[in-house]
This record gives structure tokens, C-alpha cells and sequence, in this order.
């Protein structure tokens, strides 16, 4: 059913469950996963000119970070870093790779006032040429119950 799935992380804790139902889909269908990683553009070219080359560095560096940890769980991830658009890079790539499936987290490092779908998640779900499958931020009084990336469950 699912050949190829494309992983949309941000490095966020919502991310985080992304990796694990996104593992498990992988291994269930023998899947392929592409891990990817898109620099918000907009928050590059909204700051500061002085900070802009600063900002995209470190931004660089949180994606190579968060498709590290990714990676590490499998030495069969293909990772990617792109820039632009989050919603629209995302479905870019899946649309080039030919991905059958995108699994992403519901709330990413600007959600913790969005009440339902971060905007990215949102833009992609509306977006998407494949199924999208969301990954909920979990209450802190669920996490217990929920395994996470790297984690087994009972």
C-alpha cells in the first residue's frame, strides 16, 4: 500500500511522534523513508538583514540536527533539507519522489497557540497530492501511555 514515505519534521515534539508512526508504517508495508527538513524562508527574510545568513545557518543546523536524530533509527533514511515554503516544499518533494504517503506532527516550534493544526500541517493536509497523516501533540498526562521516536512500547 504505502512504498515510499515522506517524513516532515521540524525537530519539535510533535515531529517527534511523527518519526515513530512513520517507523512503524515503514516497517509494516516495507516502506522506504524520506526524512525532511524545510527552512521557513519567510522567518529568514522577515529578520533582520544583519542576522539573515546567521539565522539560515542556524536554521540549517536544527534541520542537520533533527534529520540526524531521524537517521540514526535507520540506515535506510534518506534525508533532505530544502528552503521556501514549508507546505509547499513538502509537497514538492513528495510529488518529485513519487511518495505514496506524508506523515507530519499536528503542531511544530510555532504551535503552542494553534488549537487544532499548526498552519504548516494545515497547508499541507489542504495541499497534499497523497494522504497526510498527523501525528497529535500528546497532554503532558497522555506522553506516559504513548511511545515516542526511540522508545518501545509494552
Amino acid at each position: 500500500m504505502f512504498e515510499t514515505v515522506v517524513l516532515a519534521t521540524d525537530g519539535s515534539e510533535s515531529a517527534a511522534r511523527a518519526v515513530t508512526l512513520a517507523f512503524d508504517l515503514a516497517e509494516r508495508f516495507d516502506a522506504t523513508i524520506h526524512a525532511l527538513y524545510v527552512i521557513d524562508e519567510t522567518e529568514v527574510e522577515t529578520s533582520p538583514k544583519a542576522v539573515r545568513d546567521d539565522l539560515r545557518a542556524a536554521l540549517r543546523d536544527r534541520g542537520e540536527n533533527a534529520l540526524s536524530d531521524i537517521d540514526a533509527h535507520s540506515d535506510t533514511v534518506t534525508t533532505a533539507v530544502r528552503e521556501g515554503d514549508p507546505a509547499s516544499e513538502i509537497c514538492s518533494y513528495t510529488a518529485e519522489i513519487d511518495a505514496d504517503l506524508i506523515v507530519t506532527g499536528t503542531r511544530g516550534r510555532h504551535g503552542e497557540h494553534s488549537f487544532l493544526l499548526g498552519s504548516v500541517a494545515e497547508a499541507v493536509v489542504r495541499r497534499s497530492p497523497v494522504p497526510v497523516l498527523t501525528a497529535r501533540q500528546l497532554d503532558p498526562d497522555e506522553r506516559d501511555d504513548v511511545p515516542v521516536a526511540g522508545e518501545t512500547g509494552a
